[in-house]
């Protein structure tokens, strides 16, 4: 599907006098090596350098080279190669002579160095790919195998014995024979057998030479001799000299031979039937196809009659060489096209045929020479293709085969090539072709094809799938082609304005011509570069450049001054040009600068992960991009055997997605969806609040029942297009643009707000849209089925015959049996049985139900069903309104439905308090002692509600229940002892005191518990107002000594646990830095050597406690199905070596750490008892022992506070940042309180 155009051609005439014979690249300068002579008039030999641009040869040397051989006229070159990497020339001459040319010779060498000489002569030589053989069959038919220093290592003769080589068995490749044509067609035959057998008779037209060709690795060598006179025959030699095969006889075959780069084919050329043919070898010397190569019999007889071949470096192209002119030919689905045919300088036919050199490294760049000149091209494939740009992307491309133009629409046509739509017919064959854009009226499009000598316009109308061929429109002759022999057409492409523009290559440069096909007159002269134009015109990208016209006055002339027809891309300095029309006439030269690059889109480039992220698509490799038609959201790519395939890319079909929402086009946007596969709340999320306010657009647009209900069912809440389809919105300013598009509520359910929508904009559409309301009711979030059938309900009096298909929708949408629920629960009995009819139920079943409950009255038939359902509340309401309290009392304890009871009744007094009572005994009997109590209270039930009360520790609601009864004073006593002891048992010391003190009026034990709890404050004020001096020494003062002690204790032990777990902290981390390997148990064998014969990869089936780290993470080190996972039995044995954090486990500075910080918790919470105590013992006298436990507090709280940083890093470093982000001083490190009382 892709065409050659030519992008380069710069020529050179030989000097006169001389005769150009051969030429080789010149890889590392990029020129090109010409040889003038010897000819039979003048045996002088000469070598000259061309560059690229450079209007003259460079001579580097030149000497005399006679024939030594009697019997040719002159000499000849067979062989010319420059070797770039010592600046050497390699020429091998038919009479014998090896000569090497040193352009900068070495001290001892010469530059002209005659290196050996074949005595019988040379017919045929080649270099090997890697340049470190030389093969050379002389005329006595032998072959030679030279090293690069020319020492003979291999001498093979040709004999007949050579034929025996090989036993050919042909199962008829490609051949007619082979093909399936009936069970009756030569039922009898053995279609393996040929009807005629070649015998390899000689063509009239074979010039009786030999030929050499290398494979592309340089392993095998073929040669193309004659054999006693007799037939062709195609020996192949391995690297070192053994033969390998010889081919099979084929009638006609002549001396061109190239073997494919590749290796697969080689390519000979046969004359047969007055027709000329490429046929293909293998290795082995079988046939493998072939192909025409059009010629009709004047076209052999005047200049088709010596052929040879030459294939490019990457295989792509195989070159025909004639006497006056080179054919390009390309493979594509196993059919060879002719792409280009490029004629010699003067156009002259030459005895010996023109010659081509392919570039070593570039495909598509070689040098045509003739003894004329030589010529150097460029070409790139490209595929001609129509526009791309909706509305008129119809994907047209044109594929040139000689005079056949293979046109395809691939909107209507995916055509698998080497067939097309519609193929026309050319007079000459196509040089390059172009395709304007679709006109809308009448629709159609004009295909200009450029010939050698002219060009022709065509116009192809797109009214209809079933369009009718091309018809020709008018042609147009070049008059300068006869007077400039020299000139080449190059290009062709469609300007602007209903006009093409082609490019013409000249001696003097390059030219613009203006072919106006409107006007049908012929092409015009536009403008006309100095030097020759590198790169190819097109029709126009955007582009940050500034354009600039230089006229003779240099007077520069702005962009504001042109009319843009074409640009063009210049591959020498990678600068744009563009081509304009001038509104000043006196504009002759056009120079384009280039001021920025243009801006690059900011795209994402998705990874390689076609598995995970859909932007990827695994294609073959080699694929080729052939057109792209964004209105179907289709992109049409050729695999490497040539097929073509038509995907849709995720991002192209999304971002054509994108473009219908913006432009409220929501029926193709949404049947986009639909076909490929996309999630439809992209219609919604993409600019939800234009959707919203343009619902009813939707619906009129999309119309379909089917469609608006496809739609509704698939809404869910979640974003697509922040989560889905994130990563394929393009630029910034795309999704700038989303965002101002979406609502701003985002609290709201997406899709209750969309179902909503729906239903406002269905209001006046019942009649049509029904099926629509019903599922927008039942794919609300949660489904409205009330509301659903409540619409069906109300239906049967509008529109019965449309009932029974409405519960049919509604079945399918959701669970029959809910629905049928929802039925009954809607009290509709009718409305329940059309519902049930649809289910899998029994009649047996529900039909009885449904007549028991039509019987009923309306109160106790709606108290059945929502006691049937479950729907206790309201089943209860129901029976209240029965007035059968009785009822009510056992269904409110069956169902614990007291709250709603007490709702109901709660205006009358006896009913509310029986119900209450039940509520208090469930309460009781529960275990909610608190809410009991409450209750009983409120029923003025004190004894149940002190009872209570206490059974909820609740002191003083239990005290004060107990003297409301009024309780006996010993029961009240023994209520108080009771509940002091409780609180002593949970170390309320404070509210026991104050039992004792109010109830008990024991001073004594009031004052020894405030003293337990450190509230000596409070001790001392009971004494001092009692007046109970004598407690001061046998209560206060033994409360201070004994809560000294034991606080001095407890702070011993603080000190103790930090300065023996903080350093052992500091080890373990020390430890885990320095050998992490060791530290996680990862090191078995404490870092001995372990042989080499064992293996220590894990597999499924180990049953280790995992590796490294995963050890200790609960996490498995493989994700296969019988890897050994940790049982609950496992989970809990790690757990309680976690709590143990026992000395030396993985686990021992986990539980430091928390250890740590629960002791640090313990300081804060001791700090207030700390500063009673020392307050106590000062106002006592007893300075030195407040000043004793003090300094031990102070210690211990440095300690904590020093610690925290060391022990908490993770924690520490969370604080920090959280400071440093402004956040407060909240986190997650420790604090330790600071002591405060100040006695110094």
């Amino acid at each position: 599907m892709r065409n050659l155009r030519n992008t380069h051609r710069s020529l050179l005439k030989s000097t006169p006098g001389l005769e150009l014979t051969a030429s080789a690249w010149d890889v590392a300068n990029d020129s090109v090596i010409c040889a003038f002579g010897p000819t039979k008039g003048n045996v002088l030999l000469e070598l000259k350098r061309w560059k690229k641009y450079d209007q003259t040869f460079q001579p580097i040397a030149s000497w005399d080279a006679p024939c030594p051989l009697p019997d040719l006229e002159c000499d000849k070159i067979l062989n010319f190669h420059y070797f770039s990497d010592s600046l050497t020339a390699c020429l091998v001459l038919a009479g014998g002579d090896i000569v090497v040319v040193r352009e900068e010779p070495q001290t001892g060498e010469e530059k002209i160095e005659i290196l050996g000489s074949v005595d019988a002569g040379i017919s045929a030589a080649a270099w090997s790919p890697d340049e470190e053989l030389l093969a050379i069959t002389t005329r006595a038919d032998t072959l030679l195998y030279m090293t690069r220093d020319f020492e003979n290592v291999i001498d093979v003769t040709f004999t007949s014995d050579d034929l025996k080589a090989s036993s050919h068995v042909s199962v008829g490749w490609g051949k007619a024979e082979t093909q399936f044509k009936g069970k009756k067609a030569r039922a009898l035959r053995d279609p393996t057998m040929p009807e005629t057998v070649d015998e390899g008779i000689l063509s009239p037209h074979d010039t009786k030479e030999t030929t050499i060709s290398w494979r592309g690795d340089g392993a095998f060598l073929a040669v193309n001799s004659i054999e006693s006179d007799s037939r062709r025959v195609i020996r192949v030699y391995s690297r070192e000299g053994i033969l390998d095969s010889v081919s099979e006889p084929v009638d006609g075959l002549v001396g061109a031979l190239r073997w494919r780069p590749a290796g697969n084919l080689l390519a000979g050329v046969q004359y047969l039937n007055e027709s000329a043919k490429v046929v293909f070898f293998e290795r082995n010397g079988l046939r493998h196809g072939q192909f025409e190569l059009r010629l009709s019999r004047e076209d052999l007889q005047e200049w088709g009659s010596t052929i040879s071949l030459k294939w490019n470096v990457d295989s792509s192209v195989l070159a025909v060489c004639y006497k006056d002119r080179v054919q390009l030919w390309t493979m594509g689905n196993y059919h060879y096209y002719l792409k280009q045919e490029i004629f010699s300088v003067s156009r002259e036919l030459y005895e010996h045929g023109v010659s081509l050199r392919w570039h070593p490294e570039k495909p598509l760049h070689f040098t045509l020479s003739s003894i004329a000149g030589i010529q150097r091209l460029a070409y790139t494939s490209t595929v001609s293709s129509g526009a791309t740009s909706p509305p008129n992307d119809y994907g047209i491309v044109a594929v040139i085969d000689g005079k056949c133009l293979k046109l395809t629409a691939m909107r209507f046509a995916n055509v698998p090539p080497p067939i097309a739509q519609h193929e026309v017919t050319l007079e000459s064959n196509a040089v390059d072709v172009a395709i304007s854009p679709v006109t809308q009226d009448p629709n159609t499009v004009t295909i200009a094809v450029l010939h050698d000598d002219g060009c022709s316009f065509y116009s192809w109308s797109l009214e209809s799938r079933a369009q009718k061929p091309p018809s020709p429109v008018w042609a147009s002759g070049f008059s300068t082609r006869k007077a400039l022999p020299e000139m080449m057409n190059a290009q062709i492409a469609y300007g602007t304005n209903g006009f093409f523009v082609h490019l013409s290559q000249e001696p003097s440069g390059s030219k613009v011509w203006i072919l106006d096909e409107d006007s049908n007159a012929p092409s015009r002269h536009f403008c006309h570069f100095g030097k020759t134009v590198e790169g190819i015109i097109t029709n126009g990208p955007n582009s940050a450049s500034t354009t600039y016209l230089m006229p003779d006055q240099n007077e520069i002339i702005g962009p504001e001054d042109l009319e843009v027809e074409i640009y063009g891309y210049n591959e020498r300095n990678d600068s744009v040009f563009g081509l304009f029309r001038p509104l000043n006439p006196a504009v002759d030269a056009i120079r384009w600068e280039k001021e920025s690059e243009p801006p690059a889109n900011d795209l994402e480039i998705p990874p390689d992960t076609p598995e995970s992220d859909e932007r990827c698509r695994i294609i073959e490799r080699g694929a080729k991009l052939i057109t792209v038609m964004p209105s179907t959201f289709a992109l049409v790519i050729q695999m490497p055997r040539g097929n073509l395939e038509t995907i849709y890319p995720r991002a192209l079909v999304l971002a054509g997605i994108r473009d219908n929402i913006h432009k409220k086009k929501y029926k193709k946007a949404f049947l986009a969806c639909r076909n490929q596969r996309v999630d439809m709340n992209i219609l919604h999320d993409h600019a939800s609040q234009q959707f919203i306010s343009n619902v009813e657009a939707f619906i009129d647009q999309v119309q379909k029942v089917e469609h608006i209900d496809l739609f509704l069912s698939q809404l869910r809440e979640e974003d697509v297009s922040k989560t889905m389809y994130r990563e394929t919105l393009g630029n910034h300013a795309d999704r700038a643009e989303i965002q101002s598009l979406e609502t701003s509520d985002n609290k709201a359910s997406k899709v209750n707000q969309i179902c909503d929508a729906f239903l406002n904009a269905l209001k006046s559409r019942t009649s049509t849209h029904f099926q629509n309301v019903i599922t927008a009711h039942v794919c609300k979030s949660p489904p409205d089925l009330d509301a659903g059938l409540s619409q069906i309900a109300g239906l049967r009096s509008k529109n019965p015959d449309l009932v029974d298909s409405a519960i049919e929708h509604i079945c399918f949408l959701a669970d029959v049996n809910r629905l049928y629920d929802n039925a009954l629960g809607l009290y509709d009995l009718e409305l329940a049985l059309l519902v049930a009819q649809q289910s899998q139920k029994d009649p047996k079943e529900y039909l009885p139900f449904l007549q028991n409950l039509q019987g009923m009255p309306a109160s106790r038939r709606q108290y059945s069903i929502d006691n049937h359902l479950s729907r206790f509340p309201k089943a209860l309401r129901h029976l209240c309104e029965l007035s059968a309290f009785d009822e009510v009392k056992s269904y409110t304890v069956k169902h614990s439905l007291y709250s709603e009871a007490l709702e109901f009744y709660h205006y009358q007094e006896e009913k509310l308090k029986e119900i209450m009572r039940l509520h208090a005994d469930y309460l009781q009997t529960n275990g909610n002692f608190k809410d009991a109590g409450i209750a009983y209270e409120f029923l003025n039930d004190y004894t149940a509600a002190s009872e209570s009360f206490r059974q909820a520790h609740l002191w003083k609601e239990s005290l004060s229940c107990a003297t409301l009864i009024p309780l006996p004073q010993p029961q009240l006593h023994s209520l108080a002892h009771s509940l002091a002891e409780a609180l002593i048992e949970s170390k309320d010391h404070f509210s026991a005191a104050t039992i004792h003190l109010d109830y008990l009026s024991d001073v004594a034990t009031a004052a020894r518990l405030f003293c337990k709890g450190y509230y000596f404050a409070d001790a001392l004020r009971i004494i001092g107002f009692h007046q109970r001096s004598d407690l001061f020494d046998s209560v206060i003062d033994v409360g201070l000594v004994e809560g000294m002690a034991s606080m001095t204790e407890l702070l011993a032990e603080c000190r103790r646990q930090i300065n023996a777990q903080v350093p052992r902290v500091r080890e373990l981390r020390t430890k885990k830095a320095e050998d992490p390997l060791a530290f996680f148990d990862g090191d078995v064998n404490g870092g001995a050597d372990i042989p080499d014969n064992v293996s220590l990869a894990p597999t499924d089936a180990s049953t280790t406690g995992g590796s490294l780290f995963t050890r200790y993470t609960n996490r498995t080190g493989t994700v296969g199905t019988n890897a050994t996972r940790r049982t609950s039995k496992n989970r809990r044995r790690e757990e309680r070596k976690r709590a143990r954090g026992k000395k030396g486990s993985v686990y021992e500075e986990e539980y430091l750490v928390n250890s740590v910080g629960r002791l640090i918790d313990r300081v804060n919470f001791v700090n207030n008892e700390v500063e009673r105590l020392v307050i106590g013992l000062m106002r006592r006298g007893m300075r030195e022992r407040a000043r004793a436990v003090e300094n031990a507090m102070v210690e211990v709280v440095e300690l904590c506070r020093g610690c925290v940083g060391e022990v908490f890093q993770d924690a520490v470093k969370k604080t920090t940042a959280e400071k440093n982000e402004g956040q407060g001083e909240g986190g997650g490190g420790r604090r330790v309180g600071r002591m405060s009382c100040g006695i110094r």
